[in-house]
């Protein structure tokens, strides 16, 4: 294939890609995927009369409309949100993964500790791996 035909073919994949919602797969299941300190606006087909979140400290739902679900990253980590309708029927049962927007880390690393940073617009620590602290904690 010639240089200028596998461009536009990686450019077509890319383009395709970005037209996939931001779901992943894991285990079979699908995945709603949630930047921590971020919204994202949930459109929904009928109304929606009991919104449930499996745990509130790692995602945030808010009902803007009975048709729109704004939902929010608190924290890192998974649940899970269950949207009913006036007759209890479920519209939605999805996992949910909070996590950091990858384009903006920075990850530092020191010998064997290593630390991650979002940055965007400034950087602030998010995880930090001690490998001495670790290997003390494991010794005691």
């Amino acid at each position: 294939m010639p240089i200028g035909g596998r461009t536009a073919f990686l450019a077509g994949i890319v383009a395709l890609a970005g037209a996939i919602p931001q779901f992943s797969q894991a285990a079979g299941e699908s995945m709603l995927r949630v930047y921590m300190d971020h919204a994202r606006v949930l459109k929904l087909d009928r109304p929606v009369s009991k919104v449930i979140i499996g745990n509130s400290q790692v995602a945030d739902a808010t009902v803007a409309d009975p048709k729109t679900i704004v939902l929010t990253g608190r924290s890192f980590g998974t649940t899970n949100i269950i949207l009913l309708d006036a007759d209890g029927n479920a519209i939605v049962d999805e996992q949910i993964l909070v996590s950091i927007d990858e384009g903006n880390t920075v990850r530092v690393y020191r010998q064997t500790d290593r630390a991650v940073l979002s940055c965007a617009p400034n950087c602030e620590q998010h995880a930090q791996q001690n490998s001495t602290a670790t290997a003390s904690a494991t010794a005691q």
